[in-house]
């Protein structure tokens, strides 16, 4: 997008990564412009990160705080991706090391040019996408930087900024499309808060058009690929124009509805991806959100953030071609991540308290909307997008591991999770129709028990755990079952 605004902190195509960072002779590849559809993924790990960031392989001696190089002084040399990329397979230097043309994101292209870009946007943490999907709404992880599937039985604890605005009286939804990952938030599961979720497709445009939206927004894409339902998560390998069409879906609601005057749209990225950036990633003057630890053999003290990812800011209030930078605070290293859109929120509804010292720190972007009046030549419709190459039958291969975890959730949703199949042996063999059918069918039969619940008079704190695949002999040990959850509000639903 550089070519577009020479504001933007973007390639130039002058960078480069060496596929050895410890051989002075070794070829060099240059980044390009030459993506379109991205396949296998790309690394991404914890380790994989470290070793884009530094230039060297993470080993399990190696601190949180500084690379396994002597003397190094913690610097991110953005050297490593096609080394790491060449480690998983042979060639996959020139996938990381691509971009695409404004040309062929035309949805993306006409965005920022009209509204505002962030070009100092970090991901919260150096690792993969549900840890860093947690700090986008509570501004921790809870000690987590991998995928932990067992803690999905009871759900991640932290409070989040959904409950900050039910108690300050704001109302808040989540537009989901297959069951949402929202759901890995333990409160967000109880019953008051269960009418706050909406099936996209069949609420959103409606709500939009009615002017009907709640103050805080939330929508989730489609995160498994089928022929009839493409996915829309610009996840590898997935068409990034289907991503496209969802944005544009999104927008030319927002800018039909009679609320566009009052809204302000961020379009962010959880994680990088694997790809290539060469904004080196802040590595100090990082607060911990909350004193936790990852545990070994990682132990992180989520003492820097991860490397760099797009972020779109739209709205009427905002000026034609904006670029924003690092923020001006509130502390000297404060940066925007992901723990900036609960802080900003904090701020813009008068919320009482932060979540965590990581979103007390992080920028804010109220500052974004510098009109007086909002703009009455915003684009009505955007450009259609071109499908990167012909759909194919990919609903065979296994589950990614997002994917999986979606499942996982579905299974301690609807009971599943108490069986012997829990967690690994349910994905194992799954076909992508059928983690959709199965996500869908348990995430049905969890609101039917909420439902229900609420009939029986269930008070609404309360979380409904359906029970009737629990094994037997684990029915009777009840005081098990009490340390699991803190309550079974709704047995053999």
């Amino acid at each position: 997008m550089k070519s577009l605004n020479p504001e933007i902190n973007g390639v130039t195509g002058d960078e480069f990564n060496s596929i050895s960072t410890t051989d002075p002779n070794s070829n060099h590849v240059y980044f390009r412009n030459r993506s379109e559809y991205v396949d296998p993924d790309p690394g991404h790990t914890f380790e994989a990160i470290y070793e884009q960031v530094y230039g060297v392989p993470w080993q399990q001696t190696t601190s949180s705080a500084s690379p396994a190089v002597a003397g190094s002084n913690k610097v991110a040399t953005m050297n490593g991706f096609a080394q790491q990329a060449e480690s998983i397979e042979k060639g996959m230097s020139e996938t990381v090391m691509n971009g695409f043309r404004p040309e062929s994101i035309p949805v993306y292209k006409e965005l920022v040019s009209e509204f505002a870009v962030c070009d100092r946007w970090f991901s919260s943490i150096p690792s993969l996408t549900q840890p860093n999907r947690l700090f986008i709404h509570s501004a921790t992880s809870n000690g987590e930087i991998i995928n932990d599937t067992k803690k999905l039985i009871e759900g991640y604890p932290q409070k989040t900024i959904f409950e900050s605005l039910d108690e300050a009286g704001c109302s808040f939804g989540i537009y989901y499309q297959y069951p949402p990952s929202t759901l890995f938030y333990r409160n967000l599961r109880r019953l008051k808060y269960i009418g706050n979720f909406h099936q996209f497709d069949l609420n959103f445009e409606r709500h939009c058009k009615q002017g009907k939206l709640p103050n805080y927004v939330v929508i989730e894409q489609r995160y498994f690929d089928t022929i009839l339902l493409p996915g829309n998560d610009d996840h590898p390998s997935h068409d990034v124009s289907e991503g496209q069409s969802f944005v544009k879906k999104v927008y030319e609601a927002l800018r039909a509805s009679p609320q566009w005057n009052e809204t302000l749209l961020i379009i962010i990225y959880d994680e990088h991806g694997g790809f290539y950036d060469h904004v080196p990633t802040p590595t100090s003057g990082v607060p911990s959100p909350d004193d936790i630890v990852s545990p070994a053999p990682y132990n992180f003290q989520f003492d820097r953030l991860g490397v760099r990812v797009p972020c779109l800011m739209i709205s009427p209030w905002i000026e034609r071609g904006t670029v924003l930078h690092g923020p001006s605070g509130p502390y000297p290293s404060s940066e925007f991540e992901h723990s900036s859109i609960p802080a900003t929120v904090k701020k813009i509804f008068n919320l009482k308290q932060f979540l965590t010292k990581r979103d007390a720190w992080a920028g804010t972007f109220e500052t974004i909307l510098t009109r007086t009046s909002p703009r009455t030549d915003c684009p009505v419709t955007l450009p259609d997008p071109e499908k990167m190459r012909e759909r194919l039958e990919r609903e065979a291969e296994r589950l990614t591991e997002f994917q999986q975890e979606l499942v996982q959730m579905a299974a301690t949703l609807n009971g599943d999770c108490y069986k012997d199949i829990y967690p690994h042996k349910l994905v194992e063999n799954m076909s992508v129709p059928d983690a959709i059918k199965y996500c869908e069918d348990g995430f049905q039969r969890f609101l039917t028990g909420c439902e229900n619940a609420k009939k029986n008079g269930v008070h609404e704190s309360e979380i409904v755990v359906l029970t009737n695949n629990i094994p037997t002999e684990l029915k009777t040990k009840k005081t098990l079952a009490h340390k699991i959850f803190s309550c079974l509000a709704c047995n053999n639903v």
